[in-house]
């Protein structure tokens, strides 16, 4: 089942874009995609709620279930912090970050932005020294930090498709490009648009063909015999090694 782009981005809206993965898809936008195509339940949102599944199920006439059994529930809002005595620059939250809410460099001490951060916790399973704690946040989460959440996240991801290698264009080589003449199954020397020429383009072909094996041994020597010949020629001339002198 296809769902429309128009009803994915109303359901993008009513989800919170902390991007944490807890749905089980790799961001909201594509968790809004499964819900749209029947494929994920609306009560796979732990930092959303029961408010973000109501709205979910008026928007889509879908009864509103309780958060799934199989999440946490995440009652308290809260952001990360980087010790900075234990933080040895190993850039694996960087890397981790879907907002780009850390930055540093490697070898160097990482800081947390605050005000980008999610608390999605994506980068604390990646930190070898465990010097990452959650801090909590009064203030709840809000329309204009999911928009901030979307912005970055959506940023990030143009960033690191941008540098993703694009693969280069196979060369077409002029033989592979050439029309193949359905009478002889094999390409043509040359083409022609007209009828009387087919007969022609045939000999050329075959005349092709015979210059190919001429310098190709594996084809000239496709005879059985033809090939125990040429060995005995070769081992007919071989002349046989002398013995050395015995030693006095």
């Amino acid at each position: 089942m296809t769902a429309s782009t128009a009803l994915i981005h109303r359901i993008d809206q009513l989800l919170p874009q902390t991007q944490c993965r807890r749905c089980g898809y790799d961001d909201c936008h594509a968790y809004a995609q499964a819900i749209a195509s029947g494929e994920a339940a609306i009560n796979r949102c732990p930092p959303g709620s029961d408010a973000t599944i109501a709205a979910l199920s008026q928007l889509l006439g879908r009864p509103a279930l309780p958060l799934a059994g199989d999440l946490d529930p995440m009652p308290v809002r809260h952001v990360v912090h980087i010790d900075p005595l234990h933080c040895i620059g190993c850039t694996k939250c960087i890397l981790a970050c879907p907002v780009d809410a850390i930055v540093g460099a490697p070898r160097f001490q990482h800081q947390v932005l605050a005000d980008r951060c999610t608390g999605c916790e994506l980068c604390l399973p990646p930190c070898p020294v465990d010097c990452i704690s959650l801090v909590p946040v009064q203030q709840p989460w809000q329309d204009a930090d999911a928009s901030h959440g979307r912005r970055h996240h959506q940023r990030r991801e143009h960033r690191l498709q941008a540098r993703r290698p694009v693969p280069a264009p196979r060369p077409v080589s002029p033989v592979a490009a050439r029309p193949i003449d359905p009478s002889i199954g094999t390409e043509t020397a040359e083409t022609s648009e007209r009828p009387e020429e087919t007969g022609g383009a045939k000999i050329r072909v075959e005349a092709g063909r015979a210059e190919t094996a001429s310098r190709d041994p594996n084809i000239a020597l496709a005879s059985t015999d033809e090939k125990a010949r040429r060995l005995a020629a070769i081992r007919a001339r071989m002349k046989p090694a002398h013995p050395r002198p015995a030693a006095e």
